[in-house]
């Protein structure tokens, strides 16, 4: 029998049987989830272990990736173990330098003769004298066997930081009554090279000491008694670590230049 010309023709579709192909690909993501979970995991194990220079280093890197903004790290600081002090952190030394002197024997008697300060150039650290001297022996460059031990426990905690350090020597304004052709000058120059040898001899890097200064009472800690014992000292100051300059950029051309 033929069909009829203007019979409209009749399409029949079919659908293909199947069932997974909404959701063929779930079972990766789930697990790249759990594979991620599991590291986390491990990492926060690891850094529950880890040291306290290590957990600095992690969260300064996370705060800080470039490196550029506080320099918190040197050569040796990839592994945790050797920080640069930088200005936020000068407070973080200082607690630990107080913790440290604690510890030292003479601590009771000398708790108020060593103060310690943020300043705008880094952490000062003043070991002050009494009248009878505790430091050095009176009018004299030699260091009193409590000195020394001050001054060597100091280089100990300070030689492990990249941070240069500055030493500097103050008196009095009593005069020298030594000899003629030495003054207050000599003096607070030669107790600060002296705790610069000591240093250099006990624990400081070499070069880590960039200056060492003698003020003789040019400037005094008590001004209004010049000639009280406190004014004649000794300071140590942990310079901050100074940020690299940055690169210099290409040269604008002038607008003569535009062609």
């Amino acid at each position: 029998m033929s069909q009829p010309k203007d019979q409209a023709p009749i399409i029949i579709i079919r659908k293909k049987g199947g069932h997974g192909g909404h959701h063929g690909g779930a079972w990766k993501v789930a697990y790249a989830d759990f594979v991620t979970a599991m590291m986390a995991l491990f990492i926060v194990l690891w850094l529950m272990n880890a040291s306290d220079q290590v957990k600095k280093a992690i969260s300064v890197y996370f705060t800080d990736p470039s490196g550029l903004g506080k320099q918190t790290g040197s050569g040796l600081a990839g592994t945790g173990e050797a920080l640069s002090i930088a200005k936020d952190d000068m407070a973080n030394l200082k607690e630990k330098l107080q913790q440290a002197l604690k510890k030292s024997p003479e601590f009771e008697s000398l708790k108020d003769h060593v103060q310690m300060t943020v300043t705008g150039e880094g952490l000062r650290i003043e070991m002050l004298e009494n009248e009878k001297g505790i430091f050095f022996e009176s009018g004299s460059a030699v260091p009193t066997s409590v000195g020394q031990d001050m001054i060597v426990l100091l280089s100990k905690e300070l030689g492990v930081l990249p941070n240069d350090l500055v030493i500097e020597g103050h008196t009095d304004s009593k005069p020298f009554s030594g000899k003629a052709e030495y003054s207050n000058w000599e003096l607070s120059a030669d107790r600060a090279n002296a705790a610069r040898r000591l240093m250099e001899e006990n624990g400081a890097r070499p070069g880590q000491i960039a200056q060492v200064r003698g003020f003789a009472d040019r400037n005094l800690r008590d001004k209004s008694a010049p000639e009280a014992a406190s004014n004649r000292r000794i300071s140590l100051i942990v310079r901050y670590q100074q940020q690299p300059a940055p690169p210099d950029s290409p040269a604008k051309p002038s607008p003569a230049e535009h062609h």
